[in-house]
Formats: C-alpha cells, structure tokens, sequence
C-alpha cells in the first residue's frame, strides 16, 4: 500500500485535517492489445531497411465507484516502410486504484500524473516482449514524464477556451 501525506503535482493541495491520502493499487491489466504485421511476406525483400517508427501515448481516467479509479495509458507505435506498414502495435494498459482523502482538486492530476507513472514499467516490458516476439527489436520506451502531459494538455486545453 502507498501512502503520501500531499496530492501528487496536484499543487500541494493538502488532505482534510487529520486525515492522511491512502493509495491502494487494487488491479492492473492489459484492457486492450492489438499486434498487426500485415506486409510480413515483403519484409523479406525489403531486408536492411530501417523503417520510421511513429510512437503516440495517451492517458485516459475515469471514476468506478466511489473511491476507486481506472488509470490508463494508451500506448500505439507504428513503423512503415517502402514496403507499407511493417507493424502496428496498438495497446491499453489499465489500473485500478483505491483513493481516499484526497483534496478534489488533486485527484486529475494524480489520476493522470501519478497513476500512469506507477503502470509505465509494465507497459514498457509489454511493448519490447511484443515486439521481440513479433519477429522484430525490442522497442525499448524512454521514460516518459506524465506531468509534462499533463502540463502540455491543459494548455492546450486553455487556448481552445
């Protein structure tokens, strides 16, 4: 079990008094997966060619019940080449999470900051396992930072407005 005594990057929002946030991760799983290598037989002509490889994340939350949270990453890297799309790889990885004492105010950016922080180790072993046993290298995921995300979407969001 987790236990922090403030909310994430959540502005240092502090909990009602006396109360501390308690954090319990209460599942993990794979919510979505998808593997394609639809042009496999023209990959042998096209050998030594290094494809472009495009990568996106995404990170999605919702309320399930009164105290307990779904964090997900959605995670889609393609690579194309002359020869058409080499591969597609396509995956949601989701968390359950149980959160209590937390300030509202604080509770979207530790949902999409935070949360997805403590899954991304998973989602980076999934991709390079996938993508080894798909006949190819391991792609190997850089750290991503969730809070820059999280900064660059609400900017984003407040242009829009």
């Amino acid at each position: 079990m987790a236990e922090a005594t403030k909310g994430g990057n959540g502005g240092g929002a502090q909990p009602p008094a006396g109360q501390q946030v308690q954090v319990r991760v209460l599942a993990q799983f794979v919510k979505d997966l998808s593997f394609e290598c639809p042009n496999v037989h023209k990959l042998i002509e096209a050998q030594g060619e290094a494809p472009e490889l495009r990568v996106e994340v995404n990170v999605n939350a919702q309320k399930i019940a009164d105290t307990v949270f779904e964090s997900a990453i959605v995670f889609k890297a393609q690579a194309e080449a002359k020869i058409g799309t080499v591969y597609d790889l396509e995956l949601t990885y989701a968390g359950l999470f149980h959160v209590s004492n937390l300030p509202e105010q604080a509770l979207e950016p530790f949902l999409v900051i935070e949360c997805p922080a403590l899954l991304f180790p998973f989602v980076r072993r999934l991709v390079a396992d996938l993508t080894r046993e798909g006949g190819f290298p391991p792609l190997l995921l850089d750290p991503i930072n969730f809070a820059n995300l999280y900064a660059k979407r609400q900017q984003e969001l407040a242009a829009k407005n």
